[in-house]
């Protein structure tokens, strides 16, 4: 089901395919299994889809009308089900699509960034300014943004001259409708390509060339952990006097001469206040403790030390979170792998979370906090450095090594050791919140290490929930993420789980897998295939190829029956990861879980599909 708005030719926004249902019908299914999943919805609706000859429409019926709840389409085209909150005096909202506000395409009209994770979640980009104040003071954003300053810019015998200036815009979606510039094959060209047309608005460098953008810009989204996974730099043209670091520098003129004025009569206090404020700022970054031990046994770098050890940055190892990593080596010829933060919001969010994480807590499969630089507006992580990468690389990739049955075991016990630890170990509970294949490293020794903590969630022993914005990544999320409830461990248990099964049959659970043959055959969903296997007693046919029938077979049983246990959609018949340590070094039994409800209405609903 799809809708489009503003470009006929542009999908607006469509029901994610989980797992690429045929029909509308698994959409609803799914809704279904959510509501009844939330005691708040559990025998209060009832959704329905009516689809024949004469006619076609998505309705719900309200079974309680004693409750107060409403099903709403708002301004940027994302459905929700609110119900009211006798407790909080407060409408809530228990189910959303799409589940990112800026999945629609323009929902915040042009000049425009979205950000998912924010509260109002548009804004302008720098150098704009609300194009209709009152449509936004109506949450009616579709008007965008439009310029403070006209950019400089003339045309004269054929020849361009401007005064404009870029300002960069880090870590997010690309806009609609570029123009390749497939004769600038520099960053420096590319952005003269720009300059040379007085309706070029900005561009962008990356390892696919040169791209430029006219007229407006849309659907530009950050990447926060909702559901955009970004890492490309936009860079915005400006006319010069727009420019941040212009008006900065303008700004601490103005500054310096207040504080010499304010300094004459008011010395005393001013120098009491900047030794405030300089004490708590040497309390968070460690500024003091350059290239010492710091309190959590972590060392507080220099950034010259930094840029120096990695030689400027120069290899780059790969992306994730928010920000690159970068190969180095320090004075002692340790390896390291530095992680440098892109986004003064985002990445602050993700250094304290992995500092106050990793700092404090020290297992040998999770990922080694080395240190951390915090200068200025610069966040870099410093981590031991893995030699074999992540395990994703391992597992999907057909260029890499293909990892045998006993290395690919061990890898799934050490990530299920390091979770436990987690879980039921530390002073503070810690819950990942995003474990995939891509966060798992593995060592010179192929030994696991569970690795970026930056949507980490730290949960104090009194406590058996935490109320979190919505992180993760999707095909790992456990459905009580879609419900807005308050999350406990278990939505690690959850995913790792869905890891377990990538683990085994070296494929992406998101792949489609197609069964039977002919007319009668169907896409099915592999985790549905693999509890359903499991049943049947078959579950060699789920093993990668790669093996080539080289496994335990008791082993792989063994992990398979945890996989379909992790993945119940009810988090009470998960297991806890200590059990999950237990099950899989043989130390405790476990029967033949069943097949979680959700799954088993897709199964379904693909059947009534295919028939």
């Amino acid at each position: 089901m799809v809708l489009t708005r503003r470009n006929p030719s542009v999908v607006y926004w469509h029901f994610f395919n989980w797992p690429s249902p045929k029909s509308v019908l698994n959409v609803i299914q799914l809704i279904n299994m959510t509501l009844g999943i939330d005691p708040r919805t559990q025998g209060l609706i009832n959704p329905i889809y009516v689809n024949n000859n004469e006619e076609e429409y998505y309705a719900f019926t309200l079974l309680n009308e004693s409750a107060s709840t409403y099903f709403s389409i708002d301004i940027s085209g994302q459905v929700m089900i609110n119900v009211w909150s006798e407790a909080g005096q407060s409408w809530q909202s228990i189910y959303a699509n799409p589940l990112d506000p800026c999945t629609p395409y323009a929902t915040c009209g042009p000049f425009t960034v979205c950000s998912g994770n924010s509260n109002p979640y548009c804004d302008c980009m720098e150098g704009f300014s609300h194009k209709s104040p009152q449509g936004w003071d109506l949450d009616d954003r579709s008007g965008g943004c439009i310029r403070n300053t006209p950019l400089q810019c003339t045309s004269k015998t054929n020849t361009i001259n401007s005064t404009d200036k870029f300002h960069p815009i880090a870590r997010v979606t690309l806009p609609y409708e570029p123009q390749s510039m497939g004769n600038a094959t520099t960053q420096s060209e590319c952005a003269e390509a720009c300059l040379g047309s007085c309706s070029c608005t900005a561009y962008s460098y990356n390892s696919s060339g040169c791209s430029i953008w006219h007229g407006e810009l849309l659907s530009v989204n950050l990447n926060d952990g909702i559901g955009i996974n970004a890492q490309d730099v936009l860079y915005l043209r400006l006319a010069a006097k727009d420019l941040p670091s212009l008006r900065n520098n303008k700004r601490k003129l103005n500054i310096g001469v207040v504080v010499a004025a304010s300094i004459i009569g008011f010395g005393l206090l001013i120098l009491i206040m900047s030794l405030m404020i300089w004490r708590k700022r040497l309390k968070w970054c460690g500024a003091s403790l350059h290239g010492t031990q710091g309190s959590g046994g972590i060392i507080a770098f220099r950034y010259t030390d930094l840029a120096h050890a990695t030689k400027k940055f120069s290899e780059q190892l790969g992306a994730g979170g928010f920000g690159s990593v970068f190969k180095g080596v320090l004075s002692d010829l340790t390896t390291i792998a530095v992680k440098r933060l892109d986004g003064a919001r985002q990445g602050e969010k993700e250094f304290r979370a992995e500092v106050s994480s990793l700092g404090v807590i020290q297992h040998i499969n999770l990922v080694k906090l080395i240190g951390f630089c915090c200068e200025g507006d610069k966040r870099l992580l410093v981590y031991e450095h893995m030699l074999n990468g992540s395990l994703d690389a391992h597992i999907f990739e057909s260029s890499a090594l293909a990892l045998n049955w006993n290395t690919r075991y061990q890898i799934a016990i050490g990530v299920a050791r390091g979770l436990s630890y987690l879980h039921h170990s530390c002073h503070k509970y810690i819950i990942h919140c995003d474990i995939k294949p891509h966060n798992i490293l593995l060592d010179a020794s192929f030994v696991p290490k569970v690795a970026d903590f930056g949507m980490a969630a730290v949960v104090g022993r009194d406590f058996s929930r935490v109320l979190t914005a919505f992180r993760g990544t999707v095909g790992y999320l456990a459905p009580e993420w879609l419900t807005g409830v308050p999350v406990t461990p278990k939505v690690d248990v959850y995913s790792f789980g869905m890891v377990l099964l990538e683990i085994i049959s070296g494929r992406r659970n998101s792949a489609e897998v197609h069964s039977g043959t002919g007319s009668s055959g169907h896409v099915e969903y592999f985790p549905v295939r693999a509890i359903r296997k499991l049943h049947e007693g078959d579950v060699q046919t789920l093993m990668d190829p790669q093996l080539h029938g080289d496994f335990n077979l008791e082993e792989a049983e063994r992990v398979c029956k945890v996989a379909c246990w992790c993945i119940q959609d009810n988090e009470d018949n998960r297991l806890t990861m200590i059990e999950v340590v237990q099950i899989l070094e043989g130390l405790q039994e476990v029967g033949l879980p069943p097949m979680p409800r959700l799954l088993a209405a897709m199964t379904q609903s693909s059947d009534r599909a295919s028939a």
